[in-house]
């Protein structure tokens, strides 16, 4: 199958194209590089061998967008690109609103021009809101978003659903991430986020390394085994397998999926792990809540075992060891 990866140079499109070349797919990659470095290209041909067509440019240029399906038969998409920082797009909504929501509208257009009609979107759980139970099923109305980053992605969603209803002839899979974290086995590819990072993991590894000071966890007095908070994490080779099994095993029509472990963790339990595993000491404190934390939620991903054949394979000390791997590798 020849498959178009937008976003493909980032953190969870860079590792979905190593396990596309691994299941024998072609792959096209396009990227703007805004959250995302060129040296990822030279690092998925040494991990894959294979060679692989690159296109720097943004899928808000339409024109470009079309030359891309013109230059290549292309069979399915992956839609990964778009502007992901919550406290970015809190800050600078309107950017959020144009650059992930245009640049999708023109990637089906694109699309249906072509007759391009199978698309897995990377969509996230914050669309679920607060709901009344923290085992988030796919059958749950989407809530309300704690975020613009969150909000396109829920309308994204409608997008997709009302393109089906108008035209039931589109295959199309909506994957609603939880926490991915962790890096390729290899070192070489993980999550290099610009700046301060705003995730737990890129900051945990941030002090490990020296390179911040201290990690603050934000409130120890939720109602959970620790006092804090309880999230879904998913290493990111798993999430990448999620993507293939989505293309080879969705069935026809549209599909929501959940991808997660299915297993709460703990602010502290990660941390504690994290120090086990790797012998490291993380210099945290406690601070207050932050707004609109949950206390918890956690994926229930049985459809997608049941569907796709999908579920996660690595621990939560795998997360720890390839995650620190990649740092040291990269310090």
């Amino acid at each position: 199958m020849r498959v178009l990866v937008t976003g493909g140079l980032g953190f969870i499109g860079s590792h979905t194209v190593v396990e596309l070349l691994e299941e024998n797919n072609e792959v096209i990659i396009v990227d703007n590089l805004y959250n995302s470095k060129i040296e990822v290209l030279e690092k998925l041909e040494r991990i894959s061998g294979k060679s692989i067509k690159f296109y720097q440019y943004d899928l808000l240029d339409k024109e470009k967008l079309d030359s891309i399906f013109a230059e290549n038969n292309i069979d399915s998409v992956i839609h990964f690109a778009g502007y992901k920082a919550v406290g970015e797009s809190v800050r600078e909504p309107l950017m959020y609103y144009t650059n992930n929501l245009i640049s999708t509208l023109n990637l089906l257009e694109v699309m249906k021009k072509y007759d391009v009609r199978k698309i897995v979107f990377s969509s996230s759980a914050t669309v679920y809101g607060e709901q009344e139970t923290p085992k988030y099923v796919e059958t749950m109305k989407r809530g309300e978003t704690a975020s613009p980053y969150g909000t396109t992605k829920a309308m994204i969603e409608k997008m997709l659903e009302d393109l089906y209803a108008s035209d039931n002839s589109w295959n199309i899979t909506i994957l609603r991430y939880f926490n991915p974290v962790g890096a390729h086995q290899s070192g070489l590819i993980g999550e290099e986020p610009n700046g301060i990072p705003n995730n737990l993991m890129p900051y945990v590894m941030k002090v490990a390394a020296g390179k911040l000071e201290q990690l603050s966890i934000f409130g120890n007095d939720y109602p959970t085994p620790d006092g804090t908070g309880v999230r879904d994490y998913i290493h990111v080779v798993d999430l990448a397998k999620g993507h293939v099994k989505a293309l080879q095993n969705s069935p026809d029509g549209l599909n929501v999926y959940n991808l997660g472990s299915g297993k709460g963790v703990s602010v502290l339990e990660l941390v504690t792990t994290f120090e086990k595993v790797n012998e490291l000491k993380v210099n945290y404190k406690i601070v207050d809540r932050r707004p609109g934390d949950l206390p918890e939620y956690y994926a229930d991903p049985t459809k997608a075992l049941k569907e796709i054949d999908w579920k996660t394979e690595k621990t939560l000390e795998d997360i720890c060891k390839d995650t620190w791997n990649y740092q040291k590798n990269n310090i």
